[in-house]
């Protein structure tokens, strides 16, 4: 038995050894929790349901950039414009050609995971920064074929607007109803996440992370399972962009560009590389800063009023250098590593030693 398991908490057959709900507390913890999600609506502001949105779709981006670089160790600098190759798939078939949203999402998860799977086969032959590289590389190619390619279709560097999604008559057309529609695939996505990590192929990954060459020898088809991660990974963007699209209703190629690209590998980092716990609590903890971040843009404003003009976009930079710096120095492991040891430190109590 695990040392970090409560006492008298054993497993009697394979199906408990594999279950990712264990106890009648933990069952009763996802029910409250999942309760209180579902009906935040209810008793929240606007503002507040902006930002749970805006979360869940970060959150599913994250979640597959979690599994390139944090399972597989593949850096990625491009998953911003993979979200942008979604969003404008699912903007044109929509908006150009009267396509229903149900069947541009699954239409957009693909192309982006197609696009992985071009730009993830220099993988085969290069890692780590060469790898990056050639990732920062499929960031401005992606966002320079949407702008230039067919400027009558994407829009070029203006917008492009797009429908709401609907269900008949029923539309998502507000924060509220959104909602509803991004938190359950933002759930769906981490679940899956979850269970494909306890997977032989999440058990490839891992291997090939630690050390491709061992894992090769053990039998591990390297090649296959490395486009695998790319595939996913890419395939989580395109989603995300399918809903930033119809949650925002217009889009433009400035909003994928290489900062936000950064901002989601920096998420992964906060959160704990390799580990889907990780990737919630850093994708919350960043959106989260960045809020606090500009609603001190006013105090900061009145009391260097020499500073009011630039202080709204540095700012939350400034805040997020800083959280990464700290975060590799002092705590490379991420939050998920803090809240390993809170669980530990709980289930042991008294017996703390």
């Amino acid at each position: 038995m695990a040392i970090d398991r409560p006492c008298g908490t054993f497993d009697r057959d394979y199906a408990q050894d594999m279950a990712i709900v264990r106890t009648r507390l933990q069952w009763g913890l996802l029910a409250a929790g999942l309760a209180f999600l579902f009906t935040l609506p209810i008793y929240s502001s606007n503002h507040i349901i902006h930002l749970f949105n805006y979360i869940g779709i970060t959150l599913i981006a994250v979640q597959g950039l979690n599994i390139l670089t944090g399972y597989t160790g593949l850096l990625n600098l491009g998953q911003a414009a993979f979200m942008a190759a979604g969003a404008y798939t699912s903007g044109i078939l929509t908006a150009k050609f009267g396509v229903s949203f149900w069947v541009a999402l699954p239409c957009s998860a693909i192309v982006a995971g197609l696009l992985g799977l071009v730009f993830g086969l220099p993988s085969l032959r290069i890692k780590g920064f060469y790898l990056a590289m050639s990732t920062l590389a499929a960031q401005f190619i992606i966002i320079s074929a949407i702008v230039n390619v067919r400027p009558d279709l994407t829009g070029g560097w203006s917008s492009l607007i797009v429908p709401v999604p609907k269900i008949g008559d029923f539309a998502f057309n507000n924060q509220f109803r959104m909602f509803y529609l991004i938190m359950p695939i933002a759930l769906l996505v981490t679940f899956f996440a979850k269970n494909l990590v306890r997977t032989g192929a999440g058990r490839a990954f891992v291997a090939i992370r630690d050390n491709d060459l061992a894992a090769e020898v053990m039998g591990i088809n390297i090649y296959r399972y490395k486009l695998l991660a790319f595939f996913i990974c890419t395939v989580f963007a395109g989603i995300a962009g399918s809903l930033w699209a119809h949650w925002m209703r217009a889009i433009e190629p400035s909003i994928f560009g290489l900062h936000n690209s950064v901002w989601l590998l920096g998420m992964v980092i906060v959160g704990g590389m390799g580990s889907i716990s990780g990737a919630v609590f850093g994708t919350i903890f960043i959106r989260v800063l960045d809020e606090v971040a500009k609603a001190l843009v006013p105090v900061i404003s009145l009391v260097f009023p020499a500073l009011s003009g630039n202080i709204s976009a540095a700012l939350s930079p400034i805040f997020f250098s800083i959280v990464i710096v700290l975060f590799v120095i002092l705590e490379p492991r991420g939050l998920a590593h803090r809240w390993q040891i809170l669980k530990i430190s709980y289930r042991l109590n008294p017996f703390a030693y």
